[in-house]
């Protein structure tokens, strides 16, 4: 494969039960151009924006298939890594390299631990880690438990993304525990329950299809201690039911995910 590739990225800022646009990889270039903005990474060849300025180079650094995902790329620039998944090329990590923000729903996920009681907090769906990072940056005594289904995922995130790191613990008593396994499973628990469950299960570009199902998140709920919550990235693939593209309440509801959620916790 060739040593840089262009990157297409949209990123846009998330909350609870909001849509997820994710980054996509196209054919292989030469080179691509970042362009950021607060709530948006867009992309486009250096032949496309010529004079513009803020040319950056995408580097290739690893590429691998496995079982759970035909394509894993870690592709890096001066200014973020990314760890990108699956044949439609969404962006499912990112390292930012010049600050700890992401610019993206990433972002959110640090709130978690302001409304919800003092206590272990799972990640379901690690990828690289992106959120964990922000997490134990802003709360580094947060005790972070991950499940990320895919082996190599695990490995590239230790070796290119620093998770490593995050595994320490802290001097204020935080880390992250990184389980290899299926996050739905009964076993993705703790004693006394978690005091919020962060939910970002992708594949193929799409939400599994197991969150579209009321039972699943009857089961995520018995997980939670008391008061504990769910935060969920729940993206909708067609923008008809995307929150972003209508501020009316019947066309998110359309979103299954959410169908889902307010059957599952209704009121």
């Amino acid at each position: 494969m060739p040593a840089t590739m262009p990157l297409t990225l949209s990123l846009p800022r998330l909350l609870l039960l909001h849509r997820r646009r994710h980054a996509k990889v196209q054919q292989p270039r030469s080179l691509a151009r970042l362009r950021c903005a607060p709530d948006e990474v867009a992309a486009t060849t250096a032949e496309q924006r010529q004079g513009e300025g803020e040319e950056e180079e995408l580097v290739l650094l690893a590429s691998y298939r496995t079982a759970f995902n035909e394509v894993i790329m870690v592709i890096d620039s001066p200014s973020n890594r990314y760890l990108v998944l699956d044949p439609t090329r969404n962006v499912h990590s990112i390292l930012p390299k010049k600050g700890a923000w992401t610019n993206s729903y990433w972002d959110e996920c640090v709130s978690l631990p302001t409304v919800v009681p003092r206590g272990p907090v799972a990640l379901l769906g690690l990828g690289a880690g992106t959120a964990a990072h922000m997490m134990l940056e802003v709360w580094p005594w947060i005790q972070l438990i991950g499940w990320e289904i895919d082996p190599t995922v695990i490995e590239l995130s230790r070796d290119y993304f620093g998770m490593s790191t995050l595994e320490k613990t802290t001097e204020l008593g935080g880390s992250l525990s990184v389980h290899i396994g299926d996050a739905l499973s009964p076993s993705a628990t703790v004693e006394g329950g978690f005091a919020g469950i962060v939910v970002d299960l992708f594949a193929d570009g799409e939400v599994l299809p197991q969150l579209q199902e009321v039972d699943t998140w009857l089961e995520i709920a018995k997980k939670l201690m008391p008061d504990g919550r769910i935060m969920v990235n729940c993206g909708a693939g067609d923008a008809a039911v995307s929150l972003a593209a209508d501020a009316d309440v019947s066309s998110w509801v359309q979103n299954p995910t959410i169908k889902a959620l307010c059957s599952a916790f209704p009121g």
